[in-house]
């Protein structure tokens, strides 16, 4: 993000990252001068850091303080909590400052390195939720050192994230795979900054376009590459649209998967961490099932490996599964849409007052599958420790109150009732699933009693000529009532459309 021309800007926080900020702005002297450092501290207050006075506590400083438009402050505590963030954006918001950046978590700053790059403005995210556990991204991503490392779904949300922090992995490589040209060019060009300016270690940057349809493809790409490990973030997610366009979730999400599966296996990837769902579990909608079966196919990956060790077949890697539930800030998610709402005088829609979800910051989430990357065992299902669920209607209130207004009285919440696919509480785990704590904080490893009698390969015979075009089966193509049929005789938790007439997806 581009750091805009300012006069006076004040720090808070005087520890080291404040102080790493505040010699890399006055070594660029084009973005203004630091007045002060603002800190709670006792042993700080009334003392000078390379000249620049620290001033506190902070509630009595920025109260007395003069703002004039120019002046902008930067939160750099990346180990505070929630709590006291929040209080520190309302002291900093009552005193008039211009502009209030932050820092990132301490997930995305190395032994304390911090980079006037990193900072943002401040948004409802950095606000909402519990306090993201603080990962040692230098110690969980020893393990891709010198290795060759694909991000599928590399100009997503969630996979751009990951790939902001494989910069600091010491990967030789890493790869931006994405459908879309545009997404990937945007993180390709973050990345070279990020680099520049000192963040992370000298990767090589590799973007690739192409399609996880393509099975021919994605044979010939993995073969080029030679990736050693591979993080699977690509998909369609968008649950109410992929009510509306279930053969392309199936398509995409299900057979793209077993494309680079295949292809992993073949050209021997070490490593094959894939990204799931909360509404994998017990899917109700097409989106869940295309989840549940691509979870499916990872883990019977692992088992043919396990199985054939001395054999050919085996590509002698790990194959695992990551699940978490829904991921703040992230695009196509309620943040957004609310904040959107809110911008044009509401009202803000939540589908139900009691609906709730497992909420987590996006950088948490990638921390987290990052490490579970390294640690995790071949054929192992992981979940990552979600906390307690929130309810949207809270969610809405407080988002609406950030930005300065008083639910009900200033801005209204219409309840409109749950979407296509929608149900109104998740769950984490299926009833034949139980949750085991591991020895890392907030993975948890899921264990299932007995053998899922889904046949797998059957039902992936069945669905490919309504995905494919077969010369034999013409009629099945695009058919997304035989889809939704099939995939509900293998999966009753589906809930099928009260429409009669099902309009065929084309």
């Amino acid at each position: 993000m581009i750091m805009e021309k300012s006069k006076r800007l004040y720090i808070i926080g005087a520890g080291f990252a404040g102080q790493t900020l505040a010699e890399e702005i006055k070594r660029k002297a084009i973005f203004g001068d630091v007045v002060a450092f603002l800190d709670d501290d006792p042993e700080k207050i009334g003392r000078k850091i390379e000249g620049i006075p620290v001033l506190g506590p902070i509630r009595d400083v920025a109260r007395l303080l003069r703002m004039n438009p120019a002046d902008e402050a930067v939160i750099a505590i990346p180990s505070a909590s929630r709590e006291y963030l929040t209080e520190l954006y309302c002291i900093l918001q009552k005193a008039g400052f211009a502009r209030i950046r932050i820092l990132p978590a301490l997930s995305q700053i190395i032994k304390g390195n911090a980079h006037l790059i990193q900072t943002r403005s401040i948004d409802p995210q950095d606000l909402l939720g519990r306090t993201p556990v603080a990962v040692n991204l230098k110690q969980s991503l020893a393990y891709l050192r010198g290795k060759r490392v694909l991000v599928t779904g590399a100009g997503g949300s969630i996979g751009s994230e990951l790939c902001r922090q494989l910069l600091s992995g010491g990967a030789s490589r890493l790869y931006l795979f994405g459908h879309g040209e545009n997404s990937i060019y945007q993180i390709d060009k973050e990345l070279h900054l990020l680099q520049d300016e000192g963040v992370g270690e000298k990767a090589s940057l590799v973007p690739v376009i192409g399609d996880l349809k393509d099975e021919d493809y994605i044979d010939y790409i993995l073969g080029k590459l030679k990736a050693d490990v591979i993080f699977h973030a690509a998909a369609y997610k968008h649950v109410p649209m992929m009510e509306e366009n279930p053969v392309a979730a199936i398509e995409n999400n299900f057979f793209g998967t077993l494309n680079l599966v295949g292809a992993a296996q073949k050209h021997r990837v070490k490593r094959f961490v894939f990204i799931t769902t909360d509404k994998a579990v017990e899917p109700v909608s097409v989106y869940g099932v295309s989840k549940y079966l691509c979870e499916r196919l990872v883990l019977d990956a692992a088992v043919r490996d396990a199985s054939a060790l001395d054999g050919e077949n085996s590509s002698g890697g790990h194959f695992m599964v990551v699940r978490f539930g829904n991921v703040l800030g992230s695009r196509g998610s309620i943040m957004p849409l609310f904040q959107k709402q809110i911008e044009k005088g509401g009202p803000v829609t939540v589908t139900d007052p009691d609906m709730r979800r497992w909420f987590m910051t996006i950088p948490e989430a990638c921390s987290l599958v990052l490490k579970a990357g390294g640690v995790g065992a071949n054929g192992n299902r992981y979940l990552l420790d979600m906390g307690e669920p929130i309810r949207i209607r809270d969610m809405a209130e407080q988002m609406i109150r950030f930005y300065g207004f008083e639910p009900e009285k200033d801005i209204r919440i219409e309840y409109i009732g749950p979407r296509p696919g929608e149900r109104i509480d998740e769950v984490l785990w299926a009833r034949d699933e139980t949750p085991a704590p591991t020895e890392h904080s907030r993975i948890l490893n899921v264990e299932r009693k007995g053998r899922d009698p889904l046949d797998l390969e059957a039902l992936t015979q069945a669905l490919r000529p309504i995905c494919q075009f077969d010369r034999e089966k013409p009629e099945q193509y695009r058919d997304s009532a035989l889809l939704r049929k099939i995939l509900h005789d293998a999966l009753p938790s589906l809930i099928m459309p009260s429409s009669a007439g099902h309009v065929d997806e084309t």
